[in-house]
């Protein structure tokens, strides 16, 4: 799949998944698309942990169920760690650097033929889920959990949610202004 299909092809699942585990080999192209994406004055402040032990996968689904995912459970998934790191003064790029890894981590998922979603809500909202994840994965001081992104092949078919028309978000030299 080119990186095109895959970025058209990309949604949000929300379901069940299969019971088919991830092939360590699809987790490590995962972790390093994540881990190729930009970073503010390249400080690198994400870091992320794979998880396909059945054991922790279901303390993790079970956490961000209980903060109002809906999701079933994965047979694998990435945690997502950021750190706050200065640059340039009082610059800190450490959001746009794990949002830029998340996407290219939702990006590879579906190119190798998996789903996922983007949980971050139902982690950050909460510093006691925040807290119980970094001791579950054994997280040191200094790294924040951001994320999770489920990782399996979906029990039911899912599909894009229609998106508005180009010409309502997107326009060329000017805001509104027709090609």
């Amino acid at each position: 799949m080119d990186i095109f299909e895959a970025i058209n092809k990309r949604y949000s699942y929300r379901g069940s998944y299969k019971n088919t585990p991830i092939p360590r080999g699809d987790l490590q192209k995962i972790l390093e698309a994540g881990l190729a994406a930009p970073s503010g004055c390249n400080t690198q402040t994400t870091s992320l942990i794979a998880v396909d032990d059945p054991d922790l996968i279901n303390s993790i689904a079970g956490m961000v169920k209980k903060n109002g995912f809906e999701g079933g459970n994965p047979p694998a998934g990435v945690c997502v760690l950021t750190q706050r790191i200065l640059c340039h003064g009082s610059a800190y790029y450490n959001v746009q650097d794990y949002s830029a890894a998340i996407e290219n981590i939702l990006l590879a998922i579906t190119a190798l033929g998996y789903a996922s979603c983007w949980i971050e809500g139902q982690i950050t909202t909460s510093s006691e889920t925040q807290e119980q994840m970094a001791k579950l994965l054994n997280i040191p001081e200094g790294y924040t959990v951001v994320g999770f992104l489920p990782v399996g092949i979906p029990e039911a078919d899912g599909k894009r949610p229609p998106y508005k028309m180009f010409s309502e978000r997107a326009w060329f030299n000017a805001f509104g202004k027709e090609a």
